[in-house]
């Protein structure tokens, strides 16, 4: 039988891999063997594609199929249905108010967004350098090198707008002008893929689905500046990140794209890659230097700055894996082209990590300018599961939390930081109604406490004490002034901390106190946590008219807290409860009841305990 050439992309990045993918290309190889058709059918293992909920995908061409949820156990009926019979398997495939998304062009997904960093994720094997090429890799070096001076390269740079996208927006030609006018016999360019931020992946998964692409654009900052050497720094937790990275800057020496006199000009070029133990805090580039040079990641003042000052004294460009991925496309169409979207004062487009309650998270490239509503809802697909949008986190753990208030603000760099949020290296974390506020701040200050090098002592110290006070918050212990204390600590520590992690961290803090203050009030004043998150701030009732005295909750206690018969029917110790939510799980007829609000024993025992007035 002779099939038309097939060309099956399976996503293979982390995400796809964690869901399964390498069992169902695995599969695939067995099952085209079996029927004899494997050198009809071209299995590329691609980067990350994009819509991380619908795992593991895959894409067949030349029609352009798209699969989702694909197990193992699917395959052999694909093979038999789509490959040799020419009938997509429909039950795989996405549906859009019953309509059948016949191809991945329709995916609503990918409607809005715009892949410049991301063009070539999830189209081509990223362990391909001819397959790179075969886009239009290593043409901007080329022409770099062979047609411009430094300064013409830092000049289409600024022409084109570009900020840097590792979290603070520093215009990138700036950096590039600084190491360029620096007199040194040595300078360096470090590509930064430290990516620490909770949910956020990223730098990751652009390293690990389109490699060449970081490399020419670090190269051609390189060649920008005059550095002569190149480092990676990612952090270990992202193995195939640093597999990916390290098999490209292979292919490219070997391919003599890399090394002396590239494309026959005077550049000469040499990168490595250096792993970070994952400390949150070697993302500011000083930290980040240090770690390189062998030393502990702690940050350093600033002036002097890397530009002057950098890795091993010598100047030192520092630029995220997103910037680099921008540059070569802005070299190849244009740096009209790319300013052309996004805002005044924010050009082009920006990688998100789209993740928490929405229905379709993942990977996103959207243009700058593009409002929370049209990234959440559009792309996002909305909420799941049927809730009310609460709350986005936008800039990870250092970043703010907005409302439903700010669904149509554009998000750029200068309107996200007026209403208390931050682009940050671009992770969003959306938030239904059942999320209590308080607890979400609890959680990132945390997160900020243990990541803290604690060099300077207002972040040391200062974020510490602000994670106690939310505790005590949280645990139905705080007091009046507590919020006004909050407030005057983030500020603090804000302007006097030493490098970007102390000077941004309170932000959750004081982000959620400025728009769900009513919040912080009913767990200090009413010592109630209307969303039943804080667990000291709830309790569980039995409510006798509904249960039947069956003696399960009582059975399946873990601290035997529940005592009673079928004729007295049950009650809960609350002095004794611990919370864990058995004796509801476990209720046949849901006789048990979470209501907000500390139970008046609780509350007796803790007025006795710090003798403390509480109205009950």
């Amino acid at each position: 039988m002779s099939l038309k050439r097939i060309d099956l992309l399976i996503c293979c990045g982390s995400g796809c891999i964690s869901a399964g993918s390498l069992k169902v290309k695995e599969r695939f190889q067995e099952v085209l063997a079996d029927k004899g058709i494997s050198s009809e059918v071209n299995i590329i293992e691609t980067g990350c594609m994009g819509p991380c909920d619908y795992g593991p995908v895959l894409v067949i061409y030349p029609e352009g199929v798209f699969y989702k949820s694909v197990k193992p156990e699917d395959v052999e009926e694909i093979v038999t249905e789509h490959f040799l019979k020419g009938r997509p398997v429909q039950r795989l495939m996405l549906r859009e108010e019953e309509r059948l998304v016949s191809s991945q062009k329709e995916v609503p997904f990918y409607r809005k967004q715009v892949k410049v960093a991301l063009a070539n994720c999830g189209f081509i094997n990223p362990e391909s350098m001819e397959e790179y090429i075969a886009t239009g890799g290593y043409e901007a070096l080329g022409t770099v090198l062979t047609t411009m001076n430094p300064q013409q390269v830092i000049d289409v740079v600024k022409a084109s707008g570009l900020r840097g996208r590792g979290g603070g927006g520093f215009p990138t030609h700036i950096k590039w002008q600084l190491v360029h006018d620096v007199e040194s016999d040595e300078k360096y360019i470090i590509c930064n893929g430290d990516e620490g931020d909770p949910g956020a992946f990223m730098d990751r998964s652009v390293l690990e689905g389109d490699p060449h692409r970081v490399i020419e654009g670090m190269m051609i900052g390189a060649y920008a500046i005059g550095a002569t050497k190149g480092f990676f720094y990612i952090r270990a937790e992202y193995p195939l990140a640093i597999k990916r990275i390290r098999n490209a800057i292979k292919q490219a020496k070997e391919a003599g794209l890399m090394g002396e006199n590239i494309f026959g000009s005077n550049f000469s070029f040499e990168a490595e890659v250096r792993t970070g133990a994952g400390a949150f805090v070697c993302g500011e580039e000083t930290a980040l230097i240090q770690s390189i040079q062998g030393e502990r990641g702690n940050p350093t003042p600033k002036p002097p700055y890397p530009a002057v000052k950098g890795l091993w004294n010598k100047p030192t460009v520092v630029n995220n894996v997103e910037t680099f991925a921008n540059i070569p496309t802005i070299f190849l169409r244009g740096a009209e082209w790319f300013a052309s979207m996004g805002t005044e004062t924010s050009k082009g487009t920006k990688v998100f990590a789209l993740t928490g309650d929405v229905n379709n998270t993942g990977l996103v490239e959207v243009p700058m300018g593009i409002t929370l509503r049209e990234l959440i809802f559009d792309v996002g697909g909305g909420m799941a599961n049927g809730h009310e949008f609460k709350a986005v986190q936008l800039g990870g753990p250092s970043g703010g939390c907005l409302t439903r208030e700010h669904l149509d603000v554009p998000v750029d760099y200068e309107t996200l930081k007026e209403r208390g949020a931050m682009m940050g290296s671009g992770g969003v974390i959306v938030m239904n109604d059942q999320k209590c506020m308080v607890n979400v701040a609890k959680f990132f200050i945390g997160f900020c406490v243990d990541e803290s090098c604690g060099k300077c002592s207002p972040c040391r110290i200062g974020l510490k004490h602000m994670y106690n006070i939310l505790d005590r918050i949280t645990r139905g212990e705080g007091k009046e002034g507590d919020l006004e204390e909050l407030q005057h600590l983030g500020e603090t520590i804000s302007r006097l901390s030493l490098c970007g992690l102390g000077q941004t961290a309170p932000n959750p803090v004081l982000s959620t106190i400025r728009y769900f203050r009513e919040e912080y009030e009913s767990h200090i004043r009413d010592h109630s946590c209307q969303t039943k998150v804080c667990t000291d701030l709830f309790h569980f009732m039995i409510d006798k008219n509904r249960c039947i005295g069956c003696s399960l909750c009582a059975r399946k206690c873990p601290v035997s807290c529940i005592s009673g018969s079928r004729d007295e029917k049950y009650t809960i110790s609350q002095t004794e409860c611990i919370k864990c939510g058995n004796c509801q799980d476990v209720c046949p007829v849901k006789a048990i009841d979470r209501i907000p609000g500390m139970h008046p024993d609780v509350l007796k025992q803790l007025q006795e305990k710090q003798n403390i007035s509480i109205e009950e």
